[in-house]
């Protein structure tokens, strides 16, 4: 593998690689790109406090193959996460974090690695607002048709040359930086609100209550719900509530998974329940959305 001075490697020299994952592709190494990094891997079937050292690049990662329980730990209290085919992650630039799984079928995922000069020009060409990488995190757990598309044919683009990669890696920055950011809220006052939303994409599965997310964010409940309804206009039930309809309606279109499965998946109580919320927000059962 060539090295570029675009990508943060130093963060990785002396990081055994070997005894966790296997490359199955290098972009590097398999088409000559320098300016978007894109690996395969075939992971060990269990891995605890896998370290992930922290770096300057966008390191996005695709679940393309198993299914695993998979806990981040980044200093605080590890959240809990189900990776399954399709699952997104966007590991936070500067952040160190370390991975605790346990696959029940062989775990495969897709890689990629977006320079940081290659954000800050997108940054700087979007108006130079710094983005906010824990809400673009976030909310890319929640799901994101486009940018799994991509993850997914980038290995198979080997064939065309270096001014592809580029491309790729200016459009996922673009794209993640304005779409990511359309739910960024305002202000330190809302602060605590950013972290409500990040709470709710980051465990829709869960049966999360009012009181616990608002003890997350050390507001009580009142004062929790007036702020989230001040920024978003919604109550945190409402908001929850379209997330978890949002989920259902990707998995809906893209899976084949059965309507209970997709209850469990998205925080419904039973197939009912799914049913019920879902004729409310968009006017048709699941088993029409899918049909249609």
């Amino acid at each position: 593998m060539f090295d570029s001075p675009d990508f943060d490697l130093a963060s990785y020299a002396g990081f055994d690689t070997a005894a966790y994952v296997r490359h199955t592709y290098n972009s590097w190494d398999d088409a000559g790109w320098r300016s978007l990094l894109v690996q395969r891997f075939d992971h060990a079937s269990e891995a605890e406090h896998l370290p992930l050292p922290a770096a300057s690049d966008l390191h996005l990662v695709l679940c393309v193959a198993g299914n695993a329980d998979m806990g981040l730990h980044t200093g605080g209290k590890p959240v809990r996460r189900r990776w399954v085919p399709g699952h997104l992650e966007l590991m936070v630039p500067g952040r160190a974090a370390s991975l605790s799984y346990r696959a029940t079928s062989r775990l495969s995922t897709v890689q990629v690695h977006i320079p940081s000069p290659a954000v800050q020009r997108v940054t700087e060409a979007l108006g130079g607002r710094e983005p906010d990488f824990e809400a673009l995190s976030a909310a890319l757990t929640a799901g994101d048709p486009v940018v799994e598309q991509l993850l997914r044919s980038l290995p198979g683009a080997g064939g065309a040359g270096d001014l592809y990669a580029e491309s790729a890696a200016a459009f996922l920055a673009t794209h993640l930086l304005t779409h990511g950011g359309n739910e960024r809220l305002p202000g330190p006052e809302h602060a605590a609100v950013r972290a409500g939303v990040a709470i709710m994409r980051e465990r829709l599965a869960e049966p999360l209550t009012l009181a616990a997310i608002a003890a997350e964010v050390h507001l009580s409940v009142y004062h929790f719900v007036r702020v989230f309804r001040e920024a978003t206009g919604r109550t945190p039930h409402r908001y929850l509530t379209r997330l978890r309809i949002e989920r259902a309606q990707r998995l809906l279109s893209t899976s084949s998974l059965s309507v209970e499965q997709i209850a469990g998946r998205c925080g419904f109580a039973s197939p009912g329940a799914l049913s019920s919320a879902f004729l409310r927000q968009t006017g048709v059962r699941p088993s029409a959305y899918r049909k249609n």
